[in-house]
């Protein structure tokens, strides 16, 4: 059976009778510890474990995962806690002896587990991007305010020091108004190649249909999506864009302080309904702020598309001789030729460097992206990616990605409205519907 959004919505909202906890507080009776349930503890979920459980006042009671061999193996590290393949079954079981729910799946699964978790007044940590589709994102920001959740999406770089200075440093205006910014990654989660077609035999650690949750069924094939290629496919993955896109559109995003974009176009290969672009260019403008011009012109480039040094004919992007653009990272471009460019996990590097002399330095103390949403499931402090800004973030991401379903148009977003208002089959990818019968 298959149900739109919003129908589901109300449907998962029965789990919220398995939590006794009220909404958002830290009140576990089990030990007066703050205890986790984690969603996928294979690849990035077994980092996002180890980092959580690293706090000293987090114990884990939960752990659950569609694949027996990576469940198993991130049971040997945590004896006491309980072991489930499906995450629902995990959450109405354990019920008020958790106080947060961590969630490490592939993409299309960041709605319904975070949904369900939400909807049982759970502390939320989700990893990037925040769901799969536009009004998703929308969805679980405003149940968040709504129900005063503590909520933390998994962009870390966005508590680095190096992403902090990125901030201050622009917002003191280090570059004057910023007319202009690039953005990159030469990563390639994409797939230029035939559709894809066949089966194979499902491995007996794989519960393949739990695997696929809510996107709709079809056959297993080796090497194709688990456990580390669902990226390049339309229904699981997000692309490149989505991957590395939304840790590096963060940091302009938060520093000029955007809102959602007017239009997107994207220039790409032509759609095939199945696999993402192995390459893209991006172009979203946004209305002005205090810290931009009047209209602020983003442009992402990833695969064979992003930039490189050699042979650059943008001026907005070249570099003295012998120096390399980092092969992902910004430039963003402010006024009377004054640039700053941001290297992806590096410190920002303005054009002059002399102009750090017209700033103050920042004094930054540092912050752990994963602590502090555990400090703040206890009460104290607050998160710096909460949903009601991941949200609106990964929105503006994912309007890329729908833009390449529509290569070389220009489709203009309604913003407040959550539709573009030139192209109806563009609104039909705002939304999906969700299989049930899993």
């Amino acid at each position: 059976m298959n149900v739109n959004r919003r129908n589901f919505l109300k449907s998962s909202a029965v789990f919220a009778g398995w939590s006794i906890l009220p909404t958002g507080a830290w009140s576990n009776p089990l030990n007066s510890r703050f205890c986790t349930a984690h969603i996928g503890v294979g690849g990035m979920g077994g980092g996002d474990l180890r980092q959580v459980s690293k706090h000293p006042n987090v114990q884990v009671v939960g752990l659950a995962d569609v694949d027996r061999n990576r469940l198993n193996g991130a049971g040997k590290g945590f004896a006491d806690a309980a072991r489930f393949a499906d995450y629902r079954e995990m959450l109405r079981t354990l019920g008020d002896k958790v106080d947060g729910v961590v969630i490490s799946t592939p993409d299309h699964t960041h709605y319904s587990a975070t949904l369900m978790a939400m909807n049982m007044g759970k502390a939320v940590y989700c990893q990037k991007p925040l769901t799969h589709e536009i009004d998703e994102a929308h969805e679980l920001a405003a149940l968040a305010k709504e129900k005063s959740l503590v909520t933390q999406m998994g962009i870390q770089l966005h508590s680095s020091s190096g992403n902090r200075m990125t901030v201050d440093l622009l917002q003191q205006g280090i570059i004057g108004k910023v007319s202009k910014v690039y953005v990159w990654s030469n990563k390639t989660w994409g797939d230029d190649g035939p559709a894809y077609s066949g089966s194979d035999t499902i491995p007996e650690t794989l519960d393949w249909d739990l695997w696929l949750g809510s996107a709709a069924a079809r056959p297993y094939l080796k090497g194709k999506y688990h456990p580390g290629k669902w990226r390049k496919s339309l229904d699981f993955g997000c692309g490149t864009l989505g991957d590395m896109g939304i840790h590096i559109i963060d940091t302009p995003y938060s520093a000029l302080d955007l809102s959602a974009p007017r239009f997107v176009r994207v220039s790409c290969r032509e759609p095939n309904n199945l696999l993402h672009p192995i390459k893209n260019t991006v172009e979203l403008e946004f209305a002005g702020t205090k810290h931009t011009a009047d209209s602020l012109r983003m442009t992402w480039f990833d695969g064979a598309d992003a930039p490189k040094a050699e042979g650059q004919t943008n001026p907005d992007l070249q570099l003295e001789a012998g120096k390399k653009l980092p092969s992902q990272g910004a430039m963003y471009i402010g006024e009377d030729g004054h640039r700053l460019l941001m290297p992806h996990m590096s410190g920002p590097q303005p054009l002059p460097r002399s102009l750090l002399g017209s700033v103050v330095k920042p004094e930054l103390k540092p912050v752990n992206h994963y602590h502090q949403w555990v400090d703040a499931g206890m009460g104290n402090g607050t998160c710096s990616a909460a949903f009601e800004y991941a949200g609106p973030l990964t929105s503006t991401v994912l309007l890329g990605v729908v833009g390449n379903r529509f290569p070389g148009q220009t489709l203009q977003w309604d913003g407040a409205n959550m539709r573009f208002t030139n192209n109806e089959a563009a609104n039909q990818l705002v939304s999906r519907t969700h299989r049930t019968s899993y």
